[in-house]
């Protein structure tokens, strides 16, 4: 029977408390270096930790140095005691749990923000790996979220921060992730849905798990030897061809995208292993899946940028995210047009496939078009993979693998025959409606002479005057609502109403009031509005 471990109620201003406390033992007003950010973020918790794991792979961003040290967060935080990790195991099994296990490593393998694993031994003498949640992390990190909602609640007071990114849709984005990771049945069903995926693959692996002692907070796997993918010394050693491991990995990592739509979305080289030849995927708590239409989708988009299709790639974005608002088309296209003059005359040996979607994503939300999580996560997942292809196996090209595989898996799917008699019933469709061209020209004539005929035009980019007009009626609205409480009070001020407040009719002194909230609620709202005019007037410059 589970015991539940008591432990004091853990409060916004207790964890406020901690992170003001975090700052000052770190000194950050005298600066930060990368290693100094890295054991800042360390020491904030896990969603900092996850954030900073975010950010390591944001070169674009970041400095290297940066980068690099932030990699470290992915493997290296400060482990739990073995004292605490015996505290969760009685927690979860009861006091047997000592019958279960034979044999605990006091020294984690690794240790990470949401969990850390040890090396132990089953009483019947099976060597496993055990996975071990971190105490109360799903509390801590659902407290750091609702401080980030608030505090960007604030910044929009000031300014227009999520004009540009939505970050509530990034913060929930990690949210669910994370939620996703804590839950350990779910990562045994990620297990297991991989492992038949790849079985028919003799060089993937990904270690088995033990069902019957896994719980949401603790999961018991298959213990492999390995080595790490980016402790290369030790493979070439070993007489490992990097080239043939990159290769393979990269055309594993293209299929569970493509074909199987079920892809690991941290492919960082602590989660890749090389064992007895094979690549060995661990830790599969956090998985990306793509639904058919998306794949399909996908797929559009990148024959609509190899054909430097503007249409065709707007389109598609359209088709896969989702926007609250009328997107502005000929804006869009104009952005994809850009996109594809920067990127439509490169070769695949020179497309940095990760950075090109980053870029694209970033078209997406400049006109508030979010996409679903899958895309989001596969960014990441491709960036990720991309960084890690780069040390392993510099001659690996992760888009060219990419092309090659949607050639071979198209060419595959061919079937002439139809595709002949497609053609046909599309030329003969043809062939009926242009006979009818004259008739439909003859009757366009007619209205036109009869004053029958209308000419609709299209104007795509109205919105912005249009809010313009809009605005400035509000802002005449407000000046008069405001103008007239003033009024009203001053001439209620003029009579002997009673009670009084100051000398003041009560009514009045109310009047008064309301008028001066008003008055300051419609100034700022009036610089918020000059703010945001000026700026989208610097863009269009």
């Amino acid at each position: 029977m589970r015991r539940k471990i008591k432990v004091k109620k853990y409060s916004s201003v207790s964890r406020l408390k901690e992170m003001l406390n975090v700052l000052r033992e770190h000194d950050i007003v005298h600066g930060l270096s990368p290693e100094k950010l890295r054991l800042l973020l360390d020491a904030l918790g896990p969603t900092f930790v996850k954030l900073g794991q975010i950010m390591s792979m944001r070169s674009d961003i970041l400095p290297a140095e940066y980068c690099a040290e932030l990699r470290k967060l992915r493997s290296e935080a400060v482990p739990m005691p073995i004292s605490e990790v015996e505290k969760l195991l009685e927690a979860e099994y009861g006091d047997y749990w000592r019958d279960l296990f034979r044999e605990i490593s006091p020294k984690p393998l690794g240790s990470a923000s949401i969990a850390q694993v040890h090396g132990a031994v089953l009483s019947d003498g099976t060597k496993v790996a055990l996975k071990i949640q971190r105490q109360r992390i799903r509390e801590k990190m659902s407290k750091d979220i609702i401080f980030f909602k608030r505090a960007l609640k604030i910044m929009r007071v000031v300014s227009k921060v999520g004009d540009v990114v939505d970050f509530d849709m990034i913060l929930d984005e990690m949210w669910a992730v994370a939620q996703q990771e804590m839950d350990f049945i779910v990562e045994a069903k990620h297990l297991e849905q991989f492992r038949e995926f790849n079985r028919k693959i003799d060089y993937i692996f990904c270690p088995g798990v033990f069902a019957e002692l896994s719980t949401a907070s603790i999961l018991v796997m298959e213990f492999v030897e390995g080595i790490p993918l980016d402790e290369i010394d030790k493979l070439n050693k070993k007489g490992y061809d990097m080239t043939d491991i990159g290769n393979k990995l990269a055309r594993n990592y293209v299929k569970q995208i493509l074909d199987d739509g079920f892809f690991h979305a941290d492919p960082h080289p602590g989660n890749i292993y090389i064992s007895d030849g094979k690549i060995v995927w661990i830790d599969l708590g956090m998985m990306g899946t793509l639904s058919a239409r998306d794949r399909e989708m996908f797929k559009g988009a990148a024959q609509a940028i190899a054909s430097k299709d503007v249409y065709e790639l707007s389109m598609a974005m359209l088709t896969i995210g989702d926007t609250d608002r009328q997107v502005s088309h000929g804006k869009l296209n104009e952005d994809m047009n850009m996109f594809l003059r920067k990127y439509g005359g490169l070769s695949l040996s020179e497309l940095e496939f990760s950075k090109m979607m980053s870029e694209l994503l970033d078209v997406g939300l400049r006109h508030r078009i979010s996409m679903p999580p899958g895309i989001t996560m596969l960014s990441r997942g491709i960036m990720t993979m991309e960084g890690v292809l780069a040390v392993c196996s510099p001659e690996t090209s992760l888009v060219e693998i990419l092309s090659s595989h949607y050639a071979e898996s198209s060419a595959s799917q061919l079937d002439y025959t139809k595709e002949v008699m497609a053609a046909i019933n599309k030329l003969s469709e043809a062939a009926g409606e242009s006979a009818e061209i004259p008739g439909y020209l003859a009757d366009v004539l007619k209205m036109a002479i009869r004053g029958q005929a209308k000419l609709n035009l299209d104007y795509p980019d109205y919105e912005e005057p249009l809010r313009i007009v809009s605005e400035l009626v509000s802002s005449l609205n407000r000046g008069i609502i405001c103008a007239s409480l003033f009024i009203g009070a001053s001439l209620i001020c003029l009579t002997d109403m009673q009670p009084q407040i100051l000398g003041i009719p009560l009514l009045g002194f109310i009047g008064f009031v309301a008028a001066l909230l008003h008055g300051a609620w419609h100034g700022v709202w009036w610089i918020r509005t000059t703010r945001r005019f000026r700026q989208r007037r610097n863009i269009k410059r």
